[in-house]
């Protein structure tokens, strides 16, 4: 597992803030942007030596576009708004990545998504690299009609940053596909005379979207994880059959996970929306939450169910616990309270550095973020190359094609994890010829986990396709 006391992040980027949270009696670093740079950087020490800048260039993303824009609201008033689109990478392909609409929406969230996604491309082989954008509001305030002026602004204002090869925005955190439709249509009205419904994915079906997207992401996660039990990750458990599973967040995301893995086998015992849980210990009936949840706008009252706190879901005693909300979730002041046995980040970022190392002596293993929900990503890349060949797949080849990639990450990781812990003494040789180079941790490196494997295999995957076409000009 990732040990937090090795490589610190060096972040030196003007801009960038340097926050703490206080967290009971210690300090957590929270800033994402911080976190996915340490992810990195731990990864990066069990890679062979690599051209010496490579590892610094592949840390910093190439642009950071912040636009700032009035907004007429319902009342007449007028507010304004401020948006951001970072692209990390383009070595692999045009930037691809969500649009999420949320107050705490920051240059250094977005950089961190961004990042993260040029990892989740590369480990699928999606011939993308890392964008991610938003804008900072609450959509829980906001009409549909002051939303739909906030989209159209914020593409207009973004230009040529966005386009069909170049970055291809999705939905995300508090957007969806009717966001991505005045995307569309806001981007083609710039830009008439050209096929610009690959400019965003996720749309809806009538309008170029693609069977199966809407699931993507939960599939995805169901995948990888029937195939990391298969392949032994949780000793004693190699399928889903009367698992119990704990689901924390209930949108687009986690609503799909609890009905899939539930479909699958799984006993779902609990769910959690913004307002708190709900736990049944014989499993939840998923159609009567659904149905609550229509009704009163959160899981939280549901008749025979026991109500919980958040902190209260995350340490059920569970075989699989699927952070299915924001970032952050378990950190070093909860992480000693997790019992569950194996967690499968179904959102981006939910574990901290400093809770990945407590998990690790816990003994819990984490099927991370850019293999577990990568299935989304992958969908949007079906639904792109449809719309350039101007054709329509059917949910069976969706499907079939989903499957075969998630499984060949899945393998793929597992080997690279295998390939590391089998070569510690050599990998831990090399990298003391790279102290002069970089900063790298005192003595033999600790055995990886899986994080960690993956962060490797899609460094090196980039890094190889950055040397193959060479360093321009």
């Amino acid at each position: 597992m990732e040990n937090s006391s090795s490589t610190p992040p060096t972040v030196d980027e003007p801009g960038v803030a340097n926050t703490e949270q206080q967290i009971g009696d210690s300090a957590e670093q929270l800033n994402p942007y911080y976190i996915v740079r340490q992810q990195f950087d731990h990864a990066a020490c069990y890679i062979a030596p690599l051209q010496r800048g490579l590892i610094e260039d592949l840390r910093c993303p190439r642009r950071l576009v912040t636009v700032s824009f009035p907004v007429e609201m319902d009342d007449g008033s007028v507010e304004s708004f401020v948006g951001y689109r970072v692209l990390h990478n383009r070595t692999r392909g045009p930037g691809k990545g969500g649009v999420r609409y949320h107050p705490e929406v920051s240059a250094d969230h977005v950089r961190a998504l961004a990042m993260w996604m040029t990892w989740k491309c590369a480990l699928v082989e999606v011939p993308f690299g890392g964008a991610k954008g938003g804008v900072t509001c609450d959509p829980k305030q906001l009409s549909e009609a002051e939303l739909r002026r906030i989209t159209r602004r914020y593409i207009t204002d973004l230009g040529d940053n966005i386009g069909p090869y170049t970055d291809i925005p999705a939905p995300d955190v508090n957007t969806n596909s009717r966001t991505m439709a005045w995307i569309y249509d806001t981007y083609d009205i710039t830009h008439p005379g050209d096929n610009n419904l690959p400019v965003v994915t996720g749309k809806p079906l009538d309008i170029g979207g693609s069977a199966g997207r809407e699931l993507a992401t939960a599939r995805g996660c169901l995948l990888v994880t029937e195939r990391a039990l298969e392949q032994g990750v949780l000793p004693g458990l190699e399928q889903l059959t009367g698992a119990t599973v704990v689901v924390q967040g209930y949108g687009n995301v986690g609503q799909g996970v609890a009905q899939l893995f539930q479909k699958a086998g799984a006993k779902v015992q609990a769910v959690s929306d913004s307002r708190g849980a709900i736990y049944a210990d014989d499993g939840l009936d998923l159609v009567a939450v659904d149905q609550h949840k229509a009704a009163t706008g959160s899981v939280v009252g549901l008749a025979d169910t026991l109500t919980l706190t958040n902190e209260e879901l995350l340490a059920l005693p569970c075989d699989l616990l699927i952070p299915s909300a924001l970032e952050n979730q378990i950190r070093a002041d909860n992480a000693r309270t997790i019992r569950a046995r194996l967690i499968v980040e179904a959102a981006n970022g939910p574990c901290t550095p400093a809770a990945d190392a407590i998990l690790a002596e816990k003994g819990i293993a984490v099927i991370p973020d850019i293999l577990a929900n990568a299935g989304g990503v992958t969908v949007s890349y079906f639904e792109w190359t449809q719309n350039i060949d101007h054709e329509r797949w059917e949910i069976e080849q969706i499907a079939a094609r989903l499957k075969f990639r998630m499984v060949q990450a899945t393998d793929a990781v597992l080997d690279e994890l295998a390939r590391i812990n089998g070569n510690l003494d050599q990998i831990s040789a090399a990298l003391a010829t790279e102290r002069h180079k970089r900063v790298v941790p005192e003595g033999p490196l600790p055995p990886a986990d899986l994080r960690t494997a993956a962060h490797v295999l899609a460094i090196r995957r980039i890094g190889s396709v950055l040397l193959e076409r060479g360093i321009w000009p």
